[in-house]
């Protein structure tokens, strides 16, 4: 059973007369220490801050496979209490070695041994607060995995209609202008390879500029003079580093979303400049606009279905820069849609 890491720290705190500040440094430790699960290659010094914590004379983090890594000395008969550790709570032994099952959501995910405790209320409270460590590795884990599914649903999404329609205009072309025929087919390459191709996580904004120029150049061709476009890039933010397919989805949805639907012309803008320690980025077009509660929920992820380019580039750049960092829309119904990215020149372990 997991609890709240706030309400484990009091408690853990006051069974083992500790004070708070020090059981949350500790926690905090062994939390990081847990970041990879009990199989990670930090388990040993977590045990190592609950035995100091605890003040025992070993404790033991088992896996499932019954792997078992020691702070302090392993008592007899370790790997029998282990085994049975991960069915029911045991203790053993006139001075006490308990051997406790972690949970997360109910499913069994290894055991925790302490040796020569003098209490069971603190090692329950520690198992509690493991257990909800593990938890939440469990969801950061599962979080990452959904982001970088999406990530490769965006790579795949490209629209059969926009396919067909650009090859459908080069062949057009091939016969009363070769010439342009074949740019715009070098585009379609250019565009398709940066889609797809297994790029690692992060780009840099010139690579993103030059992927969002070769689509509005295609989509020129298909939408004629119903298209006007503007790139204005600033030379210092050329080389900054950023997640990779943050603006063309962007771009791709000004044109999508706002301009094709409407009869008449429509301008897409898009700048990218330096203010201050930041790079912003922004992609704007006059076209249908959108109600701004409709914005809300496409980057709480509940719009709908084709939203999703939006609702994926927010969250990476939220868990990447964190939640000051995400999009931000500026939208209204017959107003045009403004989408603004600001990122920082410079951040550690962003790189292309």
């Amino acid at each position: 059973m997991s609890v709240e890491p706030a309400r484990s720290v009091r408690a853990w705190s006051k069974a083992l007369q500790v004070s708070p500040t020090t059981t949350l440094a500790v926690a905090r430790r062994v939390a990081a220490d847990l970041a990879g699960g009990l199989s990670g290659p930090r388990v040993r010094a977590a045990a190592r801050g609950i035995r100091r914590l605890l003040g025992v004379t070993a404790v033991g983090l088992a896996d499932l496979s019954g792997n078992v890594e020691w702070a302090g000395a392993e008592p007899d008969g370790a790997a029998a209490l282990v085994d049975s550790a991960l069915h029911n709570e045991v203790r053993a032994g006139r001075l006490p070695v308990v051997a406790l099952p972690l949970h997360v959501r109910d499913e069994l995910v290894g055991a925790l041994v302490v040796c020569g405790a003098r209490r069971m209320s603190p090692v329950r409270e520690v198992a509690d607060w493991v257990s909800s460590a593990l938890e939440r590795t469990r969801l950061d884990a599962l979080a990452d995995q959904a982001a970088a599914a999406e990530l490769r649903a965006l790579r795949a999404e490209i629209s059969p209609h926009f396919v067909y329609n650009a090859l459908t205009v080069i062949a057009s072309l091939v016969k009363s202008d070769p010439d342009r025929s074949r740019e715009l087919m070098l585009d379609f390459a250019d565009y398709t390879r940066y889609s797809l191709a297994r790029h690692g996580d992060y780009t840099t904004v010139a690579d993103e500029f030059h992927a969002i120029e070769t689509y509005l150049a295609l989509q020129r061709a298909l939408l004629g003079e119903r298209l006007r476009v503007q790139i204005r890039v600033a030379p210092e933010v050329l080389a900054v580093a950023i997640p990779y397919l943050v603006l063309q989805p962007l771009v791709e949805n000004a044109v999508r979303h706002g301009i094709e639907p409407r009869s008449r012309p429509g301008l897409v803008q898009v700048r990218g400049e330096a203010e201050g320690s930041d790079c912003v980025i922004s992609i704007e077009d006059d076209g249908v606009g959108m109600d701004p509660a409709e914005a809300e929920r496409i980057l709480a992820g509940q719009g709908r279905a084709d939203s999703v380019g939006l609702t994926n580039v927010d969250r990476r750049l939220r868990n990447v820069y964190g939640s000051w960092f995400g999009l931000v829309v500026e939208t209204a119904l017959d107003a045009g849609t403004r989408v603004v990215v600001r990122v920082p020149m410079f951040q550690p372990g962003v790189m292309p």
